[in-house]
């Protein structure tokens, strides 16, 4: 192996350990939890953490609020640098949405005490997120 390669497993590694191993994700059991909670998918499949990882499968990971969309082309085992995990996979993913779109909060005048029911649905009605009425 020559120095700053990544280290290569033949066949297949867990899922989990993989999208951790690549730095997907912080650590290992987010990973895991991310994979239970139905947030990853391996061809299109929903994910259990140990499902095996072939290089070549395409995985879609929901993390942090964003999709990212990565196909495996090197399957590692332990975790590895960043200059070595980008090359351990295609990212297909669509571009972060810009901040400015990203933080637009309500805000309210100074002083204005807290919002009434009235105030809330109104603001909901507003956002799109309220009841849709009849």
């Amino acid at each position: 192996m020559v120095s700053g390669e990544a280290p290569q497993a033949e066949g297949s590694v867990r899922v989990d350990a993989w999208i951790w191993a690549v730095r997907l994700t912080k650590t290992r059991s987010q990973a895991a939890a991310a994979c239970r909670a139905g947030h990853v998918r391996v061809n299109g499949e929903r994910a259990k953490p140990a499902q095996s990882l072939r290089a070549g499968d395409e995985v879609r990971l929901r993390h942090a609020g964003r999709d990212r969309i990565v196909v495996v082309s090197k399957i590692v085992k332990k975790r590895v640098g960043p200059p070595v995990a980008v090359e351990c996979f295609v990212d297909n993913s669509p571009p972060p949405p810009p901040r400015e779109a990203a933080l637009q909060v309500p805000v309210r005048d100074r002083g204005a005490g807290r919002p009434t029911k009235r105030d809330r649905r109104e603001m909901e009605r507003l956002q799109g997120r309220g009841p849709n009425p009849l």
